[in-house]
């Protein structure tokens, strides 16, 4: 039986696994597939459709270097436009062709004597490649569940925010929403004026700064199509802001502290209050976790029909909330606005190295870690976009995609001038990487803030965030380090004829 066999496969069709397909084909390789589990190209934009989404960079950084957008209608993309971006670049690029949706991994295993990588997805269908990229991320990917007893017994409607059940009305209902995170944030003030009563759920209050929202109309628009040039700068300068950031998170957590006074002022003229502003005034350093920026969530909070919780949520009776006091509250609607696996998340397959190594196994024992967020010692011709301790707490994850995949492209370029078959990191340079990251990250305001995060494992270790500046990691990767790999000339093959289907 004939396996077809590609030089590189791809996993995942977000904006990483478009980015990869893109410069593959920019660079005139072709020979490459994309296996996406779902319908449809676009990953958490597709998956997060919640009333409210929209990203919390802006859009002008939020998008592919390559592929300004000088359409964008706000300066905060919703979640519509971004999807539509995504469609529209996998067009124009003729990327489409290359995905087969509907194809989720179940398992990848790497053949030592044959050198390839054999994938099998959904259905049993199975085929092999030289390289693997996967584009499918540890973070925000995976929803997570408040561990509530009763919950999966609830009499009416519940669901995660990013599996939002658009078929339940909200109208005049009573809604509970678990949670106020960056979702949250966005999704209070959504459905606080169609709703009947609105209870929201609160373990920790978050720091809350003003958004400077605002609408990109067709002046703008034109500007930009026909000057790129004021686009470009315009990314550069949201991107200068944005860093900046970065010195109170990584450097000295004391310089956020003018942010914090602004922030504090923020709540105190949104919240006139006493008693509300107390329940909504974090006990943590601004920073330790996300920073959210709203305009209209304060205000939600404080509509006739909303209410804020913060005693912790005992079980879940029926269709009542029981809270630690005592108190019931009748629900018709939860939402569990709770975030994603991300410190202690697993990849959806189990990857299967040397010796028979897996790599959930390793991940289980130590804890999430590789080279530049990218490559594991023991997984030779195996790349992760958005890795172990890529994400970000300030900037855009779409300049930290494509500095990896620059680094990608450079390895098979290597690959290929060296006559290699392939390039495995030395587990001494990993853990070398690794053991200056989390002296890094010890000193971080994530590690040092006073707060529980999603950021941090159950193990207390960071395993999320990247604990610098995103020029430092975009000089990291700008060239493939070959020293730190370990090389394997290309064996005689037996077997080479390649199928044009999936067996």
């Amino acid at each position: 039986m004939l396996v077809e066999r590609r030089r590189v496969a791809i996993i995942g069709a977000g904006f990483a696994g478009l980015g990869m397909a893109i410069r593959l084909r920019q660079r005139g390789i072709d020979d490459f597939v994309v296996l996406e589990r779902a319908a449809s190209l676009g990953g958490v934009w597709r998956d997060n459709r919640y009333p409210g989404a929209a990203c919390d960079v802006p859009a002008h950084l939020y998008s592919y270097s390559f592929e300004p957008n000088p359409s964008w209608t706000r300066l905060f993309a919703p979640q519509r436009e971004i999807l539509a971006y995504l469609e529209r670049c996998a067009d124009k690029y003729d990327v489409r062709r290359h995905i087969r949706f509907g194809a989720g991994v179940r398992s990848l295993v790497f053949d030592e004597d044959r050198q390839v990588w054999t994938i099998t997805a959904e259905g049993g269908a199975r085929l092999e490649a030289d390289v693997v990229v996967c584009a499918s991320g540890l973070a925000l990917t995976q929803p997570k569940l408040p561990p509530i007893p009763g919950l999966d017994a609830f009499a009416g409607a519940a669901f995660h925010s990013s599996r939002w059940d658009h078929a339940e009305p909200l109208e005049g209902r009573r809604v509970a929403v678990v949670g106020t995170g960056a979702s949250a944030i966005q999704i209070v003030p959504a459905i606080a004026p169609r709703v009947g009563k609105l209870t929201v759920l609160q373990r920790t209050a978050p720091w809350v700064l003003p958004r400077p929202e605002h609408e990109i109309g067709p002046r703008w628009h034109a500007l930009f199509e026909r000057y790129p040039a004021s686009q470009k700068a315009l990314r550069g300068a949201i991107y200068a802001l944005l860093e900046t950031f970065a010195v109170g998170f990584v450097v000295d957590p004391r310089v956020n502290r003018a942010r914090q006074r602004l922030a504090l002022r923020f709540l105190e003229k949104s919240v006139p209050d006493a008693s509300l502003r107390a329940k909504l005034t974090p006990t943590f350093t601004l920073g330790c976790k996300r920073i959210l920026f709203s305009n209209d969530y304060l205000p939600a909070l404080q509509r006739p029909n909303a209410e804020v919780v913060t005693e912790r949520i005992a079980r879940v009776e029926g269709s009542q909330i029981v809270t630690d006091d005592g108190a019931r509250r009748e629900v018709d609607v939860i939402v569990c606005a709770t975030g994603f696996e991300a410190a202690d998340a697993q990849l959806a397959f189990d990857v299967v190295g040397r010796a028979g190594r897996s790599l959930s196994d390793r991940w289980a024992r130590e804890g999430a870690s590789a080279y530049l967020g990218c490559t594991v010692a023991g997984f030779p011709n195996f790349f992760m976009l958005v890795g172990p301790n890529t994400t970000l707490g300030h900037s855009s994850m779409v300049y930290m995609m494509e500095s990896q995949i620059a680094y990608v492209l450079d390895a098979l370029a290597q690959m290929r001038e060296a006559g290699v078959a392939t390039l495995e990191v030395r587990r001494e340079a990993q853990e070398r990487y690794n053991a200056r990251l989390q002296e890094r990250l010890a000193k971080t305001v994530w590690m040092t803030g006073g707060c529980a995060s999603w950021y941090v494992s159950e193990s207390g270790k960071n395993t999320t965030l990247w604990p610098g500046f995103t020029w430092e990691f975009r000089l990291r990767t700008r060239r493939f380090d070959r020293d730190a790999y370990a090389t394997e000339p290309r064996r005689q093959r037996r077997n080479t004829t390649r199928s044009t289907s999936v067996s």
